[in-house]
């Protein structure tokens, strides 16, 4: 079921499920999906009335695009207008270019990475989901606290957006609202907090035809930085700012002097930039619990570990937590209650991938957005982009970690379904 909580009458009965899912975003919808096909009562609750919020991630990774087709959903996203992006690269003082990741070097039915609005990803994930019966998308439906019974969780607190109240009783609750997490602020969880040098000040200008086709490539100058992302019909443009400095107090010209002195091939639009209220701020974090379940309670996706943005991975580990989480879980929940050691399997299992992962981010802070902003270079070190040349094939492994990740997940059997075709 795909419904608005909307009548005070239902919302303030007290409610069961088997799993309830806080947030419907990736982690959370993926999760949802991968539960009801296993036959597993599953609600996810998601505050907002749509999912149509920009800036958000959009990157949907190779490994995300095999699981899709293990889904049977592949030709439906296909046919969602998206662009592909098959490497990534930084500009050389010589006017070069080095490859750092190449995602043709994967063998891997889709060997690129798809620039698609996270809305439509989203829409697919809850129309497929809406097919079965064990699934309920409650939208307009915000988490308010947690309940707890005899030492653990059992559910959750919530309000409509038409003010109606209730509780919601599960065998499970799972925390997939982000890095800025209610679920987890209301337990004893804390994150461990990595050094990140940079927020991001996301905005959009149009794209020309053939503009940026194929190729990330990250702008660097006179301490500026900023990376276009060519989406259908427009750039999406993330501004690499020193943590904390507020570009607003600057102004609209001030920014748009910026933008042209690190991407001057957009002088002739940034005049599209009207005011401040056109650039959209992200404050990065960059961290990690250290243990992501209480009893009856687990965190995956940003809740578990918020990712820098850097390669854009953050969908696709929340995917892989979320497939991770399905798979370990169903029989669990098929029985009833999933018990602690239960829930530390899917810790044990994304972990090494998850530390990897931002292990190569801490690299990239360091090595070269850090030096950028302070002015000591305008490009990756010397060694880094010598290395690259001589040895082309290197590209391959930041591929792998960016495209795949460490331990790629499949969907399990359960969730298998034949490939679902467009209609003309």
């Amino acid at each position: 079921m795909y419904s608005t909580s909307d009548e005070k009458e239902v919302a303030e009965m007290t409610e069961r499920t088997g799993c309830a899912i806080v947030g419907g975003g990736p982690a959370g919808m993926v999760a949802g999906l991968l539960l009801a096909r296993a036959g597993v009562e599953v609600t996810v609750l998601e505050k907002h009335p749509d999912f149509l919020r920009d800036f958000r991630g959009d990157t949907v990774h190779p490994s995300t695009l095999t699981l899709l087709d293990e889904l049977g959903l592949g030709e439906k996203f296909d046919a969602v207008p998206h662009s592909e992006l098959t490497s990534a690269g930084f500009p050389t003082d010589d006017g070069g270019m080095m490859k750092l990741a190449d995602m043709t070097r994967l063998k891997v039915p889709h060997s690129y990475i798809a620039m698609v609005p996270q809305w439509d990803f989203l829409g697919l994930l809850a129309d497929s989901a809406s097919k079965e019966k064990t699934f309920t998308l409650r939208m307009e439906t915000e988490m308010t606290g947690l309940i707890r019974e005899d030492g653990r969780v059992a559910g959750i607190r919530y309000h409509t957006a038409q003010g109606a109240e209730g509780e919601l009783r599960a065998d499970l609750v799972i925390a997939a609202d982000g890095r800025w997490s209610l679920a987890r602020r209301e337990t004893a969880l804390e994150p461990k907090e990595y050094d990140c040098p940079f927020d991001v000040w996301w905005f959009r200008l149009s794209r020309h035809d053939g503009e940026g086709e194929g190729m990330l490539t990250p702008r660097m100058r006179n301490r500026r930085f900023a990376v276009p992302l060519p989406r259908t019909g427009y750039f999406q443009i993330a501004y690499l700012a020193p943590k904390g400095a507020d570009l607003r107090k600057e102004g609209i010209e001030a920014f748009r002097a910026n933008v042209r002195e690190v991407c001057p091939e957009f002088t002739d639009r940034v005049h599209e930039l009207k005011t401040m209220d056109d650039v959209k701020y992200l404050d990065v974090r960059l961290n990690l619990l250290g243990k992501w379940h209480i009893d009856g309670l687990l965190c995956i996706g940003d809740a578990a570990h918020a990712m820098s943005p850097v390669g854009g991975v953050g969908i696709n580990l929340a995917v892989q937590d979320a497939v991770a989480a399905a798979t370990l879980l169903a029989e669990p929940l098929r029985r009833g209650r999933p018990t602690s050691s239960d829930l530390a399997k899917i810790r044990s299992r994304r972990l090494l991938p998850t530390r990897l992962v931002q292990g190569l981010q801490r690299v990239l802070h360091r090595a070269v957005m850090r030096p950028v902003m302070a002015g000591k270079r305008n490009g990756p070190p010397a060694v880094m982009i010598q290395l690259f040349t001589r040895f082309p094939r290197l590209s391959y492994f930041p591929a792998r970690l960016l495209g795949l990740g460490f331990r790629p997940e499949h969907a399990p059997a359960f969730a298998r379904r034949p490939m679902e075709r467009v209609e003309p």
